[in-house]
């Protein structure tokens, strides 16, 4: 597995800030729905869903909100870089900049763990999370989540 089989191009964006995690997350589903065509309303609603179990901020202004939804035949990531970091109760209770969302079929067991584990030894890099903080072009922050092939999935 590579970051190019998660994520495309168009699925990385850079927001000046958000106003709520609730809004965050409608973000991502929004993205989700132009690049992917899933149903934003769903994946919204699975996205909360989730976050209702535990906030998915890991630490370090990282967050990996995920959801298994119906209709999809691979896991997908949206990545969003926050210019203005957002309170989202993470475990470290440091604000949230750096946001990779993954989308996986309702049936994706190991696929699902193996992408979320992946997308997290990426984002522990702090080399590369400084890199994408100094950085707003899309285009620049999909060249940096892509440049370290040494990052393996589980």
């Amino acid at each position: 597995m590579d970051m190019s089989t998660l994520l495309t191009p168009g699925a990385v964006r850079a927001l000046g800030s958000t106003t709520s995690k609730k809004r965050l997350l409608q973000t991502l589903g929004d993205v989700a729905k132009s690049v992917y065509g899933i149903d934003a309303d769903l994946a919204i609603e699975a996205l909360q869903e989730r976050e209702s179990l535990g906030p998915t901020g890991v630490g370090h202004g990282v967050a990996l909100p995920h959801a298994r939804l119906e209709g999809l035949d691979r896991v997908v990531g949206v990545f969003l870089r926050l210019g203005k970091p957002l309170d989202y109760a993470s475990v470290d209770k440091v604000p949230v900049d750096l946001v990779f969302a993954l989308f996986a079929p309702r049936s994706a067991g190991v696929e699902h763990l193996k992408a979320l584990a992946f997308v997290s030894r990426t984002l522990r890099n702090s080399d590369i999370c400084n890199k994408l903080r100094s950085n707003d072009d899309t285009s620049k922050l999909y060249e940096i989540l892509n440049s370290d092939k040494s990052i393996k999935a589980a």
